[in-house]
């Protein structure tokens, strides 16, 4: 079996992911109790419940979720974001902002690029959401859409600089049909090492965003 990252936060009961939104709520629909008196006797299930937000956890945003004629999580493209060749760029230590010259010398063409920060070293801690947390620049996000990357993923609480109310990454991502990923996690365990990347959502019709698995499947 191959070698398989897993870049993912774990989403449990009140987990928050972005400040003033809402934790999930899980639990059961059907405990193993209850389904005891619809079953023959040895025989139990569990049917679960959550209700979220669909920003939770590790998400992926298509194109609805910021424009309204935008296509939305049934009409992603699943070629976008399953067995797409990766790349990860190292944006660690640097300024909160990343600027386009992070791209120097990265194939983006066709490539899922997901930038490292370490900022999911703050997962789940107030500073987290706090300002000062890395974002890619307006620029470093029109030449990721003009070179043709295929998704773009960091491990912050936001692509974007949240000072202000301006989604400029969004904006020029989504525009041009290339979905993001936020809050992913473990990138540093790649290591260096060839890989594609998986992060497929449900297809859910009238909704732009969703929590993926997103997955590094190492080749090398």
């Amino acid at each position: 079996m191959p070698d398989v990252v897993d870049l993912s936060h774990v989403i449990a009961h009140g987990t928050v992911t972005y400040p003033g939104l809402p934790g999930p709520v899980i639990g059961d629909h059907l405990s193993r109790e209850a389904s005891r008196e619809r079953y023959a006797p040895g025989y139990e299930f569990q049917i679960g419940r959550i209700e979220m937000v669909s920003n939770t956890g590790t998400y992926l945003d298509t194109p609805f979720h910021r424009f309204p004629d935008g296509h939305d999580l049934a009409g992603l493209d699943p070629a976008r974001v399953a067995a797409v060749p990766g790349v990860v760029v190292d944006a660690s230590g640097g300024p909160a902002e990343i600027g386009p010259a992070a791209l120097d010398g990265v194939a983006v063409a066709g490539a899922a690029v997901l930038f490292r920060t370490g900022w999911d070293r703050h997962w789940a801690t107030d500073r987290y959401g706090e300002q000062g947390h890395p974002y890619l620049a307006a620029a470093t996000a029109s030449a990721l859409a003009g070179a043709g990357a295929a998704v773009v993923g960091i491990d912050s609480v936001n692509i974007d600089g949240t000072a202000t109310g301006e989604r400029p990454v969004h904006t020029a991502l989504l525009a041009a049909g290339v979905p993001i990923v936020e809050h992913l996690c473990n990138l540093d365990a790649i290591g260096g090492r060839a890989f594609t990347f998986f992060a497929v959502p449900p297809a859910v019709s009238g909704m732009g965003t969703f929590p993926v698995r997103a997955l590094a499947v190492l080749t090398a």
